[in-house]
């Protein structure tokens, strides 16, 4: 049962309702393994034109507008400070021609789908054509997340995401500013003086405010506490200012004003990034329950079979075109180039922007600028839902995704770790071991395992490590301040619940033990690097076990009390590391990696043999009773068919 649409929501409560909705969208996504963004989309609609319990601009009136392009702007620059040039290399070169052909190109290709597929005016399709440049980094960060694509063709889409945002503003304004002088008595001069002024004046402050607050920053002006406060109130500052000289031209000077911060090697960027990276997901979630709680099922009856058209061509053909026309030369491999083709989701930029611009149009007497609106958000659906779906489908099909197994990044070259990598190589699990010094790497060459010489938290690993092929971390050096360094460092990208440690020395004393902040978890029974390298010389193994049926690991424990427990690899390859005494949950089929002597070792091999033995011989005996049962049926037929054929035989005269 639905709620009037003349009853309005407080709008204290109406803020609470967007963001346990959008949040809890985005827990459920991750739950289910399902794209957020479509649940997002879904569950606004939802609440909004479908059972009318939120209405935007009845529950939060004239605000909505100034949140959504706050929101947009903060979620741009954080953007823009993910854009390190360091990260860039291999792909840049990719990355300058999609934007500097591909946004040109794609202006042009958009307007002509406009004007030939969705039927608009030459007025409205230039404008639309030109915000149809942007691709959303609303949406691209969280298809990249659940896609953990390959570090090159995700740096690709991003980069392009969010370069290309802010030119798609500029283009609709430049092509609006075009429209206005053929509409009105402004003059081609003082159009190209607005928008000259205007984006030299975002560029400028842009560029200004992010090497100032770098400079204060490294120098120490302002003290940690107020890094963040002060970020915040300069990216709002420079947004307002810039939006007053040219309309939109703020979502360039916040874009540059990130990507100065991202590259200046600022102690305390790590802590200012995440804090952006976390209002970005909740911005993110709000905006998308907003603009989808807004949708007008009204506006949307206006389009016709046109705008199936439109959608169709723009996704089939003029994203493939721009791409493949933008990306020759580039040395690109053909996968990597198709996956880009085949990925151009649009977000919240293009509704906020779109809806804007067609306002500003229809105000101008254009008159299908109203359709501008109804057309994007079916574009922005569309996308989403299409790319939301097929994104890792396809990438893992252009074998561009970290690999369908998640594996494990042990960093710590030793004799335990060179064995527990072998025994999870032997489970199907992907491995890589990671030290700074060669020759701690050596015997795992030697085995073929993969290595990589480096310290994990170098430069050199961020470009070189595709840390997406990897779900677990384990830090088992022989130094402990090393460790918790690693998994403190490395906890927010893998997550908390999946960074593991060896136990520290002394860590029962209080004079050393660390706050749960600090460090990764705990496994290994609990024993710290020197305990488990003396049972690796002493001659204990690692070794593996598979549940059967109607065995539990609590009756495997009670049998094999010596044998730790290293790791679990469950039946949908999902690796869990368990904790000292922890009893969970290990269905059938599940891999058990333990550490345990050479007589348990030699014990279990004998069992399994046996038991592999028994089997065997089961299915042998299986086998030859089919046999015998198959003969009898034969010979049972046989002698059917000579009854019958003695029945049906004429008798002999007398």
């Amino acid at each position: 049962m639905s709620v009037s649409s003349t009853v309005a929501m407080d709008p204290v409560t109406a803020f609470a309702l967007v963001g346990t909705i959008g949040v809890g969208a985005q827990w459920i996504a991750w739950r289910l393994n399902l794209p957020a963004i479509v649940l997002m989309l879904l569950a606004g609609v939802i609440i909004g034109p479908v059972a009318g319990l939120f209405d935007p601009v009845r529950d939060i009136g004239p605000l909505m507008a100034p949140m959504i392009s706050i929101a947009v702007a903060i979620i741009l620059f954080e953007g823009g400070m993910t854009l390190n040039f360091h990260s860039l290399r291999d792909a840049a070169k990719g990355v300058m021609r999609l934007v500097v052909i591909g946004a040109p190109l794609g202006w042009l290709l958009s307007t002509l789908a406009l004007r030939y597929g969705a039927g608009l005016s030459w007025e409205s399709s230039t404008v639309f054509g030109g915000i149809m440049i942007v691709t959303g980094p609303t949406v691209i960060a969280p298809l990249l997340r659940q896609a953990r694509l390959s570090r090159r063709p995700a740096a690709l889409l991003q980069w392009e995401a969010i370069v290309n945002d802010p030119i798609g503003a500029l283009a609709a304004v430049l092509a609006f500013e075009v429209v206005l002088v053929i509409n009105t008595a402004t003059t081609a001069a003082e159009a190209v003086g607005v928008l000259a002024l205007g984006v030299l004046v975002a560029s400028a402050l842009g560029l200004a405010a992010g090497f100032l607050l770098a400079a204060a920053f490294k120098r120490g002006h302002v003290p940690e506490y107020m890094k963040v406060p002060l970020l915040f109130v300069a990216l709002l500052g420079v947004f307002a200012i810039s939006n007053t000289v040219l309309h939109e031209s703020g979502l360039l000077a916040v874009t540059l004003m990130g990507v100065v911060i991202a590259n200046a090697d600022l102690p305390s960027y790590e802590e200012l990034r995440r804090f952006k990276e976390h209002a970005t997901v909740l911005l993110v979630s709000g905006v998308f329950i907003l603009l989808a709680a807004s949708l007008d099922f009204a506006q949307l009856g206006q389009l016709d079979w046109s705008a199936a058209a439109f959608v169709a061509v723009v996704v089939l053909v003029v994203r493939p075109a721009t791409v493949a026309l933008s990306l020759i030369g580039t040395g690109l491999p053909w996968r990597e180039k198709l996956l880009i083709a085949l990925m151009g989701p649009r977000g919240v930029v293009l509704v906020a922007v779109a809806g804007l611009f067609g306002d500003r149009l229809a105000g101008l007497g254009v008159v299908d600028g109203s359709l501008i609106g109804p057309l994007a958000f079916v574009l922005v659906a569309a996308t989403v839902v299409l790319h939301g779906f097929t994104v890792k489908p396809l990438a893992r099909a252009l074998s561009l995704t970290g690999g369908d197994r998640p594996g494990i990044l042990l960093v710590g070259g030793s004799r335990f770790t060179t064995g527990f990598a072998k025994a999870l190589s032997t489970a199907d699990v992907p491995v890589l071991l990671s030290d700074p010094n060669p020759g701690h790497l050596r015997a795992a060459r030697k085995q073929g395992m993969p290595t990589f010489f480096g310290d994990i938290l170098s430069e050199a690993a961020e470009r070189k490590v595709e840390v997406m092929s990897y779900a677990v971390l384990v830090a088992a050096t022989d130094n402990d301040a090393y460790n918790t360094l690693v998994t403190t460092d490395l906890a927010p990208e893998f997550g908390r619940d999946n960074t593991y440690q060896v136990a520290r020395e002394n860590e029962a004393n209080s004079r050393y033990a660390l706050p749960a902040t600090l460090g990764g978890r705990a496994f290994a029974g609990g024993k710290t690097h020197t305990e488990l390298l003396e049972l690796v010389r002493a001659g204990w193994g690692f070794g593996q076990h598979r549940i059967g049926p109607n065995e539990t690991i609590e009756e495997w424990r009670q049998n094999n009390a010596d044998a730790i427990i290293m790791a679990r690899v469950l039946p949908s390859g999902e690796i869990r590391l368990p904790a000292p005494d922890e009893m969970p949950r290990t269905p059938e089929g599940s891999i058990i990696v333990f550490l345990a002597t050479k007589e348990v070792l030699a014990a279990l091999a004998a069992s399994e043999k046996a038991a592999r033995a028994e089997i065997a011989k089961a299915e042998k005996e299986a086998e030859k009773a089919e046999k015998e049962a198959a003969r009898a049926a034969i010979k049972a037929d046989k002698a059917r068919i000579a009854e019958a054929e003695g029945a049906n035989r004429p008798k002999p005269k007398a």
